[in-house]
């Protein structure tokens, strides 16, 4: 080991940098921090669609240690978020950290070097002590496997695959999904495409997006007096608890968000029969609930439809639903969300004795704390199982992991690693999650949340102030600090 250990950091979102700026403030030198794509900016970079913003208001959406005074609304669009990030690299001293275009294809543990090697696309080899796997829970769109897809003779695309050169006037779009991308295309190209086609498998909650502008005397002010977005952000995060109690099970809460949700209904819906058909029938917060003021108009106008009969299959050029009908349309956007509970997939991930990740997360990703998995000393993940919240910013849970990580790199740096954590931690953590989300919202509908067993594997049971604490300190007693196996490497040699 040396004595600045050498850290590799695998992906360029908020979490990644996030890892990246406190290894850095700490003092640690030896970081590279190593993104796939021509830049940084994980899911903003990736999502470009029209309408892309932020559903989290921006004083809460940003880095405490890097506060922006210059948002030009409460929720920011995607260009914004993502030039912010980019910003941050750069005014945080990390640009030289970073290494675009290298994707990391194979991660191994080598116990006689006790290091991670690390093999990417191009065929270099890159030594690590510890590895930070930051790809997050939303890097891989999810497409239906619908029959006749590949037979479409117009462009078909996922909302996270946008083509920016498309254009879509005067065309007929059908957008598959209701979700959180697809409440924000819809009202964004309604009006422009001659015609936009929505297919709903189940309707979805929302909440009135209360978004507006920050005028130019907001932004000086901000400028000149700090202390005013420290106290925006305390006031956002309050708003973000009361709704975090709702989807947690506070009865008080959720009753007032449920009427909220109605009176949007009412308010923005006249016609009763299409009200009934977006009336959600599952628990609110089984599934993520989306905060819009612009969904429900767009699904009231003329040229919008909405088919709520399942698709079964797509010809060249229409998508047909188990009624017989054939909806016509020149393109098909997939708002149908991501692979989540996928974590690290394509990567190979070989631990000691070269376990493989997949095997042991075969019945469903885990992670102590969301972060290190038995068997694989020094690997700490960002965003990792069980880390994701559905009614905050994730960005406070990314802050935690990092701070955590920083005391992770720091014991190692004294000479007191690799840290692998005990077997029994790991699982009476497990154990304790699982049955606290067993009794959540959560279960009661079929989500990205879960896998295909039922196993909530992306969500933090508790609040971010609970998930914050549990990070704060790590505890020595956890790992199995210096254990070492039988003299073989992750390949088996």
């Amino acid at each position: 080991m040396t004595a600045r250990p050498r850290v590799v950091i695998i992906g360029g979102g908020f979490g990644g940098v996030a890892v990246a700026a406190a290894l850095h403030r700490a003092g640690f030198t030896n970081v590279m921090l190593l993104e796939r794509a021509d830049r940084i900016g994980g899911v903003w970079r990736d999502n470009g669609y029209p309408g892309c913003a932020c559903d989290v208001p921006a004083p809460l959406y940003s880095y405490s240690f890097a506060p922006n005074p210059e948002w030009s609304r409460r929720f920011p669009s995607h260009a914004e978020i993502l030039a912010y990030l980019d910003r941050c690299v750069t005014d945080l001293g990390l640009r030289h950290l970073v290494r675009l275009g290298t994707e990391v294809t194979d991660a191994g543990w080598d116990e006689d070097g006790q290091c991670w090697r690390l093999r990417t696309a191009g065929g270099e080899e890159i030594i690590a002590d510890v590895v930070v796997p930051a790809c997050g829970q939303l890097s891989r769109p999810a497409v239906p496997d619908i029959p006749g897809a590949a037979s479409f003779r117009g462009p078909a695309l996922h909302t996270a695959r946008w083509d920016p050169a498309l254009r879509v006037d005067g065309k007929r779009v059908a957008v598959i999904g209701t979700g959180a991308s697809a409440i924000q295309i819809v009202p964004a190209i309604a009006g422009a495409a001659c015609g936009v086609i929505v297919f709903q498998r189940s309707a979805p909650w929302t909440l009135p997006k209360p978004d507006r502008r920050y005028g130019r005397t907001r932004r000086a002010l901000f400028r000149r007096f700090p202390f005013l977005m420290r106290a925006s952000r305390a006031g956002t995060y309050a708003m973000t608890v009361f709704t975090g109690a709702a989807v947690l099970g506070n009865p008080v809460a959720g009753a007032v968000l449920r009427a909220a949700s109605r009176v949007q209904r009412r308010w923005q819906i006249r016609d009763p029969r299409l009200r009934a058909r977006i009336t959600p029938v599952e628990p609110m917060g089984c599934k993520r609930v989306l905060f819009t003021s612009s969904w429900l108009p767009a699904l009231a106008r003329p040229d919008v439809d909405l088919v709520t009969e399942p698709i079964v299959a797509v010809t060249p050029d229409s998508v047909r639903t188990a009624d017989g009908v054939d909806h016509p349309c020149d393109v098909i956007v997939y708002g149908t969300g991501f692979t989540a509970t996928e974590f690290l997939v394509p990567m190979r991930v070989a631990g000691r004795d070269g376990a493989l990740l997949d095997d042991v997360w075969r019945d469903g990703a885990h992670a102590y704390l969301g972060m290190t998995v038995p068997g694989f000393p020094n690997m700490f993940l960002v965003y990792g199982p069980n880390t994701n919240t559905g009614n905050t910013s994730v960005i406070l849970f990314h802050e935690a992991q990092a701070r955590y990580i920083v005391q992770a790199v720091s014991r190692i740096a004294r000479g007191n690693g690799p840290l692998d954590v005990r077997p029994d931690v790991a699982a009476a953590y497990d154990e304790e999650l699982q049955a606290r989300l067993a009794g959540s919202v959560w279960t009661a509908c079929r989500s990205w949340y879960r896998t295909a067993s039922g196993r909530v594997v992306t969500n933090w049971p508790g609040n971010a102030r609970e998930y914050r604490r549990r990070t704060a300190r790590l505890q020595p007693d956890d790992f199995r600090a210096g254990v070492r196996t039988a003299r073989r490497t992750a390949s088996g040699r």
